[in-house]
């Protein structure tokens, strides 16, 4: 048996289109299904109540983020695989299939990720490498984008890897991941200080400290809206992809840096991005162009969620206190 948990926050719709299109393409699957709210306002977990008799539901009275929450599935959680699933993402016929057939065979893999599909059915990130500033500035000096074959300036998405075939990896993400369960036992569950963003990553570089194997699969596909629960916060400001809320992206970078690589680390991958923004502040200032005072403001406000996130996490040391 396998245990698929959701997370929702405010996506009662696509929720719904979410569980109609697990179980329409898992028919043949024994599984149990864990969807855990997190104060949801738009009667996502009375929609669960009314409409999925079958599926256990754990309704928070606060938003404890999306580690937390996991955390809480995890805990009562009766499959050999656990598979995450967002609520934005629709799961493909046969994707669940797949993915149990291929950690059976391959024992050493502990977490595997599947490919994610726009709804404009382009590929999004689905393979990746560990972040590191230079994958940063790559990023952000639009190299990546540019060159996105390259396996240097798009190193940290594969470029050049058709996801054709299977991959070992650095990590997945948490939009279509299954995770074997006595791995888990064994690491243990996700660190609840990252409130939401990176806790995945972190999940998968514990995972292969401990000698297992984190992999991509092509043929396990889940079709991603892309943010839909973040989109809701319309009190943050998001990242230029619109789809991560900035300042919780920057409070778990620096987390994650802090954690895995150093003080050092967290200064050199907010210190790139606080260049990069600088420089296209003063570029802005003093070669204005079109837009020039729109760009810097953009600029000024990125500037200033760097240094407060980065006061926030005391240089990712400490997590703020929840909800965040």
């Amino acid at each position: 048996m396998v245990t698929v948990v959701i997370v929702s926050y405010n996506t009662r719709d696509i929720l719904t289109e979410c569980l109609e299109a697990l179980f329409k393409n898992s028919k043949r699957i024994a599984m149990e299904v864990i969807v855990v709210d997190n104060d949801s306002h738009d009667g996502s977990a009375a929609m669960v109540r009314e409409r999925f008799k079958n599926v256990s539901l754990i309704a928070n009275s606060s938003n404890l983020g999306f580690a937390a929450a996991n955390n809480q599935a995890f805990d009562i959680a009766q499959g050999n695989y656990i598979i995450l699933l967002n609520p934005d993402a629709y799961i493909g016929p046969s994707s669940l299939e797949n993915a149990i057939a291929f950690m059976d065979g391959k024992p050493q893999c502990g977490i595997c990720g599947g490919k994610i599909i726009s709804p404009e059915g382009n590929l999004e990130p689905s393979a990746r490498r560990f972040p590191s500033p230079l994958s940063k500035f790559l990023t952000l000096s639009g190299l990546s984008a540019r060159f996105p074959k390259s396996p240097f300036f798009n190193r940290h998405e594969f470029g050049g890897f058709a996801h054709d075939r299977p991959l070992e990896v650095d990590w997945v993400p948490g939009t279509f991941t299954i995770i074997r369960k006595s791995m888990l036992d064994a690491i243990g569950a996700f660190d609840e200080r990252f409130y939401i963003y990176y806790e995945e990553t972190d999940l998968c570089l514990r995972a292969k400290k401990e000698g297992w194997k984190v992999c991509f699969i092509p043929d396990a596909e889940v079709l991603h809206i892309g943010g839909a629960s973040s989109k809701t916060r319309k009190d943050m400001t998001f990242d230029s992809a619109a789809s991560q809320i900035l300042t919780f992206r920057m409070r778990s970078e620096w987390l994650y840096y802090r954690k895995n690589r150093g003080l050092g680390a967290v200064l050199a991958s907010s210190g790139v991005e606080l260049l990069w923004h600088a420089i296209r502040y003063t570029k802005n200032l003093l070669l204005p162009g079109d837009n020039a005072e729109k760009k810097r403001a953009a600029a000024a406000a990125v500037i200033h969620q760097i240094t407060g996130s980065l006061q926030d996490t005391r240089f990712g040391r400490l997590s703020p206190p929840t909800p965040w």
